[in-house]
């Protein structure tokens, strides 16, 4: 009868090791989670789900802000398929070589929103002349307008007005007086 109790809890102690083992095992990982590479259109696709979370996305980097690098954009199938990329602390800035080159970026994905008040901000600060410059001129202002899918605009009042226009058609249509543009603060990458 001992040696039966002996046995007994030797076999419910093993179940339980093996059956708490086998649930670590079952539970995905966060690596596991962030290591499927996402394209850069099923990233944009379901970029209001991520936010905040870590994602892995490869894509066509089409330019590099040259003022210091900081900035990549990686594009998709196509030239509407854009998202740009932001380096962190980490990273410090993008080498010369991500242009025309496929990049794995990781990183956070953030989430950049337009409404009234950033408008009316931005307005202030234009009338003020503290405006942030954009880009590195024109080319990459244009870059940032194709990623935010802009309409052509001459004015920094042009623009304004068009994202205007935007939210009032979004809001019409979804109830959302606001514009939501992705990027991602990359903490590393890779040229393939």
């Amino acid at each position: 009868m001992k040696i039966s109790r002996t046995i007994l809890f030797i076999l419910t102690l093993s179940c339980l090791l093996i059956s708490c083992n086998q649930k670590q095992k079952s539970t995905p990982s966060e690596t596991a989670k962030i290591s499927k590479t996402m394209q850069v259109d099923d990233l944009l696709n379901n970029a209001e789900g991520l936010v905040g979370e870590t994602v892995v996305v490869d894509g066509v980097c089409t330019h590099i802000c040259r003022h210091g690098g900081k900035k990549i954009f990686l594009m998709g199938s196509d030239d509407t398929q854009i998202i740009r990329v932001e380096a962190s602390d980490n990273i410090g800035s993008f080498s010369q070589e991500t242009v025309n080159s496929i990049v794995e970026v990781k990183g956070i994905l953030m989430e950049q929103r337009i409404d009234e008040a950033y408008l009316v901000d931005w307005e202030t600060r234009l009338a003020a002349g503290t405006a942030e410059e954009h880009g590195d001129g024109e080319e990459g202002c244009a870059t940032e307008q194709k990623a935010q899918n802009e309409q052509p605009a001459n004015t920094e009042q042009e623009r304004i007005a068009n994202f205007r226009e935007r939210i009032a058609e979004r809001n019409e249509k979804e109830g959302k007086n606001f514009l939501s543009f992705y990027f991602i603060e990359a903490e590393e990458y890779t040229i393939q």
